[in-house]
């Protein structure tokens, strides 16, 4: 009898992977090195010093002494020995609940004066089918969840001169605040992808400009859902982002320059900052995602995304506008908008160099492209839409500063049929010089006159 899986100790499973990747990935040019070879402590010193991704945690950085204990497991066990071991309480209930974690904060956040147990006995009197029995919640455990999204006041900040206050700008796109937020997983090509809500958010009137979901949260996603945002709604005057790596990109930083959009980063472990952004998410966690549980595609997630937002969020009173909705703030302070002109897709373009072969080809995510012979050895700009596939993008061609032409896919066969040009001390002909050249002799004329008869049925 074939064993049944148990979904739970697959998904722990796909976590475990996931985390030993990580590790991996951080250590991975550290493992051939010899154990106590000069410079590994260096090394370790400057990846420490830098911020992370990490899989299921809030934190950003990891410790060099960490990163060691992980080069060390490696060494023993190989990479199923960088791994999270499995729990010994594996089957039992331990972590609280996304949607109740959720439930705490709106009380919290609605009323910062209660304290933890009062929050607790709160949320079970007003939510006993979310919060049943098997829910344990501890008074240590909820206090550290909601000071993770900033909503209690810390030990270690009072007395210090700290100088935190609630902010709003009093017209339309002035500041836009954009974050990514984990959503369910999608079957894709018959395997378990990830998928992530990027989001966009007015500071003003708390309108949505854009939000989508997409299966990576990387600057390939992350620039065409700004671009989409942007033609619906104009352009911000400031975007203030988290720090992870989409927000960081050379990419993001270009394009926001180009459009004169000022681009803030959050201060790390200050979620404060954040706190419109934080409630809005969980305000779709609360609402929109049950409703989507058994969304199948990325396309039937983001009708259903785009129909909440746009029928029931942006016409829902809202307690942070003193009862307004957000429609009617931006209605009401948006006059002074600017809107992008025509180009503005010009600006979220990638530029990648690239060297032209000796056979005029340039190479693109590992599609083939041919340009002007001319360019041959020389260096080149290839400009390109990212959210388009490799196959169907259209790749523009810049040399010195000026753009050349459009690079066209490579067609091998078609090359077959193709007349070739005649170049001289570097020079390319035109199609006219080339056909004062003399032709080659056919291999017919090659044969002897007595074997021409026979040989004509051949050729």
């Amino acid at each position: 009898m074939t064993p049944t899986l148990d979904p739970t100790q697959t998904a722990d499973a796909e976590k475990r992977q996931l985390v030993a990747l990580f590790r991996f990935g951080i250590i991975a040019d550290l493992v051939q090195l010899l154990p106590h070879q000069r410079g590994i402590y260096r090394l370790l010193e400057e990846k420490a010093a830098r911020e992370y991704d990490i899989p299921g945690s809030l934190r950003r950085r990891v410790a060099a002494e960490t990163m060691r204990g992980w080069l060390r497991e490696y060494r023993r066990g190989g990479f199923d020995a960088l791994a999270p071991k499995v729990r010994s309480d594996l089957g039992a209930a331990r972590a609280i609940p996304t949607r109740v974690v959720d439930v705490l904060a709106e009380i919290k956040d609605a009323n910062p004066e209660l304290s933890i147990p009062l929050v607790i006995k709160q949320a079970r009197a007003e939510h006993p089918d979310l919060l049943t029995d098997e829910v344990v919640l501890a008074s240590s455990t909820v206090h550290r969840l909601l000071a993770r999204r900033g909503l209690t006041k810390r030990d270690k900040d009072k007395g210090t001169n700290k100088d935190r206050r609630r902010f709003e700008y009093d017209a339309a796109n002035e500041l836009w605040m954009s974050d990514v937020m984990y959503g369910p997983k999608l079957k894709v090509g018959g395997r378990s992808r990830q998928s992530y809500l990027i989001a966009f958010l007015d500071d003003c009137s708390r309108l949505i400009p854009h939000a989508t979901f997409a299966l990576t949260e990387r600057t390939a996603a992350y620039l065409p859902a700004l671009e989409h945002a942007i033609r619906r709604r104009g352009l911000p005057k400031r975007l203030y982002v988290d720090n992870g790596s989409a927000f960081r990109s050379h990419h993001l930083a270009l394009a926001c320059a180009k459009l004169g959009i000022a681009l803030i980063h959050a201060r790390p472990y200050s979620p404060e900052g954040k706190g419109k952004m934080e409630r809005w998410f969980r305000t779709v966690r609360l609402q929109l995602m049950p409703t989507v549980e058994n969304a199948r595609t990325l396309d039937a997630l983001n009708r259903a995304l785009a129909a909440w937002v746009e029928g029931e969020y942006h016409h829902a009173p809202h307690r942070g506008l003193g009862g307004q909705t957000p429609a009617d703030r931006w209605a009401q302070r948006s006059t002074d908008v600017r809107m992008p002109t025509a180009d503005v897709g010009d600006a979220f373009l990638f530029d990648v160099k690239r060297k032209v072969t000796r056979d005029r080809t340039v190479t693109l995510d590992g599609v083939a492209f041919e340009v002007d012979a001319a360019l041959v050895g020389q260096p080149v700009i290839l400009r390109f839409d990212p959210s388009r596939s490799p196959d169907k993008r259209t790749v523009e061609v810049w040399h010195m500063g000026k753009r050349i032409e459009l690079a066209r896919k490579l067609d091998m066969l078609g090359n077959c049929f193709v007349k070739r040009n005649k170049s001289h001390d570097g020079v390319v002909l035109d199609a006219s010089a080339a056909e004062n050249v003399p032709e080659g002799l056919a291999m017919r004329d090659l044969v002897h006159s007595d074997d021409a008869a026979d040989l004509g049925s051949i050729f």
